[in-house]
């Protein structure tokens, strides 16, 4: 497994972080600690969770995910081998139940990080996550941006960054990260730091894979010149990139069978898209789903690729992607497909 600088942290993380959204509705505990086992063992030291989770969302599971992380902490003793990722909910209105709508201001952030260290079995964090913007902004799929619909009404960076420098001085959370984040708001964080207003953010969870590279247009850069890289989320497209979505079908137990609400990755020219990356693999006696994590991996402003897996056979291949390294005429073909089909998913 190689592991790679978080941010400027001097923190080293799997460049495969195991992902865990799942556990609490579609696997269980015992799975969730037969994944961490599994993962541990071949070497991933990097878990990522939310209190959010598991997914999709209710009020009577928030959190659930996190307590399967913290009795496996209580039961197996191995704080101190896993770097601990989580995330605090941003503002929406299914969450209006969750500290009256949650904000990123002082009293929020504080109650947040003291819940999740509670679940989590644990007295620090290593990367505290802004799960999304409190602000309007093109998130979620959402590429056109219109001002008219932002209210103003968000804690401003000053507010938040204090409240998160807090938490680092209380010995709460060591390091802090955001996610579905646009270049804007990424520079208006490191530019607080730069002041002396709060600590430098170390990572950008965004999505990015074959089907979403609109990372590349404008955060790319910021990630490799700030040394604030990618932790790529969906980089299978929730699944779609292994080909099992094709032609319509869906499998019995897969997470868009039993979520068809979930349509971000299930589009006419996404379906196009995801024929001509099977067949490209296919062709080249390659997995699908392993190249597709192999290509996150290989890019030079990823960190880490985020996999989740609802079975023990969809983890280990996953995990194995990591030792996956694509020939030239891949990636060359990888670029014509791109061509013709760009950004078919965001």
């Amino acid at each position: 497994m190689e592991y790679r600088p978080l941010g400027r942290t001097g923190l080293r993380v799997s460049a495969i972080c195991l992902g865990t959204m799942t556990w609490g509705t579609q696997n269980t505990e015992a799975d969730g600690h037969e994944q961490m086992d599994y993962a541990l063992d071949r070497g991933v030291n990097f878990f990522d969770t939310a209190e959010m989770y598991p997914t999709p969302y209710a009020d009577e599971t928030l959190g659930r995910t996190e307590e399967i992380v913290g009795s496996w902490f209580a039961a197996r003793g191995t704080r101190d081998k896993v770097v601990l990722a989580t995330k605090a909910l941003g503002p929406g209105k299914r969450f209006t139940k969750v500290r009256g709508g949650p904000r990123f201001d002082k009293a929020q952030l504080e109650e947040a990080v003291n819940d999740s260290l509670r679940r989590l079995r644990t007295d620090y964090i290593d990367l505290y996550q802004l799960h999304w913007p409190e602000r309007p902004a093109n998130f979620f799929g959402k590429l056109g941006y219109d001002v008219a619909e932002d209210p103003g009404d968000w804690a401003s960076y000053e507010e938040t960054m204090a409240a998160l420098d807090g938490l680092v001085r209380a010995g709460k959370i060591r390091h802090v990260g955001i996610s579905n984040e646009t270049p804007w708001g990424t520079m208006r964080y490191l530019q607080e730091a730069d002041r002396g207003k709060g600590p430098r953010i170390a990572s950008i969870q965004n999505p990015y894979s074959l089907l979403n590279r609109s990372f590349e247009a404008g955060l790319g850069e910021i990630a490799i010149r700030e040394d604030c890289g990618l932790l790529a989320y969906a980089p299978l497209a929730a699944g779609t990139l292994t080909g099992k979505y094709l032609g319509g079908a869906n499998p019995e137990g897969a997470r868009l069978t039993l979520q068809p609400q979930n349509s971000r990755y299930r589009t006419p020219q996404g379906e196009k898209a995801v024929a001509a990356y099977v067949d490209l693999a296919k062709r080249h006696g390659l997995d699908p789903a392993q190249m597709a994590i192999a290509y996150v991996v290989s890019r030079p402003f990823t960190t880490s690729a985020i996999i989740g897996a609802t079975k023990m056979w969809h983890l280990k291949t996953d995990i194995a992607a990591e030792e996956v390294k694509l020939s030239n005429e891949v990636l060359d073909e990888i670029e014509a497909i791109h061509k013709v089909y760009t950004y078919p998913c965001p």
